[in-house]
């Protein structure tokens, strides 16, 4: 459920999952401006129903809510084909779009 414009993104990093968790702070909004005030949710969540900001608790939960979110996107393609690729650095973010490419000469968008 969200109360107002949403973007979702899936998040590419060895440890996606508990770096993001850490940015965002503890799900307890109370718990998050005492113990974390400068995470997301401990600078801008309002409840916590309101807390600002999601992210997976998982591995497996990130694949089922990339699934839901993303129905297009392959995720064990993109670990085949894409990954390698961003790990070497060939790729960089556009803006415009919001998404990642491919940086070999052409425009190849990263699904």
């Amino acid at each position: 459920f969200s109360s107002g414009p949403m973007w979702a993104y899936i998040l590419a990093h060895e440890n996606a999952v508990p770096l993001w968790r850490s940015l965002m702070g503890p799900t307890k909004v109370f718990r998050a401006r005492n113990d974390v005030p400068d995470s997301i949710r401990g600078a801008y969540g309002l409840t916590d129903t309101r807390n600002t900001t999601h992210g997976s608790d998982s591995p497996a939960s990130a694949s089922r809510e990339i699934a839901f979110f993303f129905p297009e996107f392959n995720e064990q393609l993109w670990y085949q084909q894409e990954e390698p690729q961003l790990r070497c650095g060939q790729v960089y973010y556009n803006a415009e779009e919001r998404v990642h490419c491919l940086s070999r000469g052409e425009e190849t968008q990263l699904t």
